[in-house]
């Protein structure tokens, strides 16, 4: 019983055009190790661990207890989240967005990822992905039957666009170009200068830019939105995410900021595929929206600023070099020439020293001789890592 070899059923083709994503398959790899005792110290995930502030789970259990709230939510969002959101990219970013017309709240923005590339780009168009970038700009893509050409991002540029490269590419069936600023893995930071570029390149080319805006207040006094650009709502959208900014990963509340014709394509896919979002986590997350600039610090840049110390020492032990300006959760390395690529690296670690570092090949073939050290864990655990890599032999 349970098999399927008599009815000869077969997966869907799409499915061959992508892998197990790589900590879904790496994390039950370390969850053996464990059950075996042997303690990995993960140092791979971007998921904050220390929590969102108390006024956002006191609002958050407050609404819960209440009898009808309960139900479903109108997928545009509620108008107080819908008005939080505005609120948040004019104090921070100086960006004024119509709440009503101008805003789309997200369970998370992968699924913002999702719901722009059924609402642009039929099958058979291209895309225009970094590498070294999110994989899930990738998969996506391959998965919703479009192709993916990559656009390479590497050290000697600040980790920023070529654009007389993209200049001299064939760009005739391009319909989104994905950006990430600041940006992950490398961590290199937003620039207004190439926000102005990417304006110019959008509209000269009729191609839609996206930029992924999670990571804009990790270890970064001066965040700024692509919106800020003057003409970018025109010709652009930007996702933005609660996860890493509020310490909310597991909440799945994001956003998309752009023109009204844009956000309303997008919610007539959204509102084909989900039902809202739970009233009590919306409210919550409105509340969230109006922490202080003093959370803001503490959790954002007092918090991490002392991991990332602890992160640079790992960096130096394995002999990795790094830019100290990168800014956001995760510190970006290139390893020594000694080793073949990163994973030779990072397994070697993972099964002598038991810590958990990603190899930067999982972003692409730039990323293939870098490591990548996420700041999320708790300063005991790093220090732990710090001298268990102390002892490792042969580094």
């Amino acid at each position: 019983m349970g098999s399927n070899q008599n009815c000869n059923i077969k997966p869907a083709k799409r499915l061959e055009l992508v892998s197990e994503y790589y900590f879904s398959r790496k994390l039950k790899e370390v969850a053996k190790l464990n059950a075996e005792g042997k303690d990995i110290v993960s140092l791979a995930i971007g998921s904050p661990d220390m929590p969102p502030s108390k006024a956002t789970v006191d609002k958050l259990c407050e609404v819960a207890r209440m009898d009808n709230t309960h139900g479903y939510q109108p997928t545009i969002g509620t108008p107080e989240l819908r008005n939080a959101m505005a609120g948040f990219y004019k104090r921070w970013y100086g960006v004024k967005l119509d709440p009503n017309t101008e805003i789309q709240p997200l369970i998370g923005s992968k699924e913002g990822i999702l719901h722009i590339t059924l609402a642009f780009v039929n099958p058979g168009e291209q895309v225009l992905v970094p590498n070294p970038g999110y994989p899930t700009y990738t998969s996506l893509s391959k998965l919703l039957g479009a192709e993916v050409v990559n656009y390479n991002l590497d050290a000697d540029n600040g980790w920023q666009p070529d654009f007389e490269e993209l200049e001299k590419m064939d760009l005739s069936k391009v319909k989104i170009m994905w950006t990430n600023y600041p940006n992950m893995p490398t961590g290199a930071n937003a620039q207004v200068e190439t926000y102005r570029k990417l304006v110019n390149f959008a509209k000269k080319h009729s191609i839609l830019i996206v930029n992924d805006n999670p990571y804009s207040f990790i270890l970064n006094d001066k965040p700024i939105s692509l919106l800020q650009v003057e003409g970018a709502k025109d010709c652009c959208i930007e996702l933005n995410s609660m996860s890493k900014s509020h310490n909310m990963p597991g909440w799945r509340v994001g956003m998309i900021a752009a023109n009204t014709q844009f956000v309303q394509w997008i919610l007539k896919v959204k509102s084909n595929i989900d039902s809202g979002t739970f009233r009590g986590l919306q409210l919550a997350a409105a509340e969230a929206y109006n922490n202080d600039a003093e959370w803001h610090h503490q959790a954002n840049i007092v918090t991490y600023r002392r991991r990332r110390n602890l992160a640079e020492e790992i960096m130096k032990i394995l002999g990795c070099t790094f830019d100290k300006e990168q800014v956001g959760m995760f510190l970006w390395g290139k390893i020594p020439e000694k080793y073949t690529d990163a994973e030779e690296l990072t397994e070697k670690v993972l099964n002598e020293a038991r810590v958990f570092i990603t190899p930067g090949f999982i972003f692409g073939s730039n990323g293939s001789r870098y490591i990548r050290i996420s700041l999320c864990a708790k300063d005991d655990k790093i220090k732990e890592a710090v001298e268990r890599i102390k002892n490792l032999k042969n580094i």
